[in-house]
């Protein structure tokens, strides 16, 4: 538990964790755009580039679980002031490699799985603490606003300083990537210290904790129901947009230079979803919007599918935008609360794993089905496979945290 009595998402603790996940987010936002557009323009080689993104997406398969593990082992506000440490550090050490013209291949693959393995650590060391800090009745509003935060830094804000500065000189955007995780650091360190342990834990392997949380999510229906689906719905999605941009373009003929503003779209859905959700999940019960959640998400998936016009397209992004925003704030509230707080990192980590190690498989699955049958039949195939795993799910998902009566 947190040192001192406040909680709840207006207590100063959950503001100053909000105001580092935020500042942190635009950095990342920054990093995602600049690391991958730097290594095209320096190596001008597609295999140097799909490798740099292979290094950053490794990590999450390899590291997430051992990472989750480690967490839970230690306070999640060491773990954090830890990892943000680190990230600044290797982050700054890269900006002076770019700026110095040492930043070859080597150095950007090492970089980038260093600075994803330290995210792996960040990640779980946040959601643990966010539980700590909100409490279990406030994890929607508490969810909503780290999604909220998270998507204008990551989407919006992040990649619009990188391409202001990327611009000017490309190391600025490293540096000012450094710069936001030191801010995010200094705001974690302001959070309130965390009380000892009440208890000595038992001394077990690393690898036998790893496997206790995956054993406790796979035994518990309700919280493996909220999982897979994550997992399933990571897969469709991502086979959606291996398809989608190359769809705009030639069936729908949007301007290759509008093509990222779809991305645009679906983050402004995602913000105005986000608090709504939580105040749906009040009334209505979480169980019960995240069901109409994946209906919205399918319907955007379908939306895009079916449009003839340019202009479909940014409303069908939107659509994918509102199911998805909603679907994130309470699935991440709900394995939460389903989650007993000393396994809080491993499960974070599980979850984690099964999103990013479905995500490739779906991109790769997507191209090849388009070859055989079409862009638009990959798209409106993965919309009915999304209603259909909104209604296969439904019966579990019903229950879950239903409003008290």
């Amino acid at each position: 538990m947190v040192g001192g009595p406040a909680a709840g998402v207006r207590s100063r603790p959950f503001g100053l964790l909000l105001g580092a996940w935020a500042v942190s987010s635009v950095g990342d936002g920054i990093r995602a755009a600049a690391l991958p557009l730097f290594t095209a323009v320096s190596t001008r080689d597609p295999v140097a580039v799909s490798a740099v993104a292979a290094a950053t997406v490794l990590p999450w398969l390899l590291v997430a679980l051992p990472a989750g593990a480690v967490v839970d082992r230690w306070r999640p506000r060491h773990a954090l002031i830890c990892a943000h440490a680190f990230r600044c550090a290797v982050t700054f050490a890269l900006a002076a490699l770019i700026h110095t013209g040492k930043a070859g291949l080597p150095a950007l693959l090492v970089c980038g799985f260093l600075l994803s393995s330290a995210e792996t650590f960040a990640d779980s060391a946040g959601q643990t603490l966010l539980v700590s800090l909100a409490g279990s009745a406030e994890l929607e509003r508490a969810n909503g606003r780290f999604v909220s935060v998270e998507t204008a830094g990551v989407e919006i804000a992040g990649p619009l300083a990188a391409a202001a500065l990327f611009a000017w000189d490309p190391a600025l955007c490293f540096a000012a990537n450094a710069l936001a995780l030191g801010l995010a650091l200094l705001l974690v360190i302001a959070v309130p210290g965390q009380a000892a342990p009440t208890q000595e834990r038992d001394a077990t392997s690393l690898r036998a904790e790893v496997l206790a949380g995956l054993r406790f999510l796979v035994r518990s229906p309700d919280l493996r129901a909220v999982v897979c689906v994550v997992g399933v719905t990571a897969l469709l999605t991502s086979g959606v947009n291996a398809v989608a941009f190359l769809f705009a373009i030639e069936s729908l003929r949007l301007p290759a230079a509008s093509v990222p503003t779809l991305l645009v779209c679906t983050a402004i859905g995602t913000l105005l979803a986000a608090p709504v959700a939580s105040r749906l999940a009040g009334r209505l019960g979480g169980g019960s919007v995240m069901i109409g959640a994946l209906f919205v998400l399918a319907a955007g998936i379908a939306l895009l599918g079916v449009v003839r016009a340019p202009g479909g397209a940014w409303l069908a992004y939107f659509v994918m935008g509102l199911g998805a925003g909603a679907w994130n704030v309470l699935s991440a509230a709900n394995r939460q609360r389903l989650t007993p707080r000393p396994m809080m990192g491993r499960v974070t980590s599980a979850h984690r794993v099964l999103a990013w190690g479905l995500m490739p498989l779906g991109a790769a699955l997507a191209g090849p089905l388009a070859e055989v049958t079409s862009l638009r039949a990959v798209i409106l195939g993965a919309a009915l496979l999304t209603a259909a795993v909104a209604i296969a799910a439904a019966p579990r998902l019903r229950g879950v945290n239903q409003p008290k009566r």
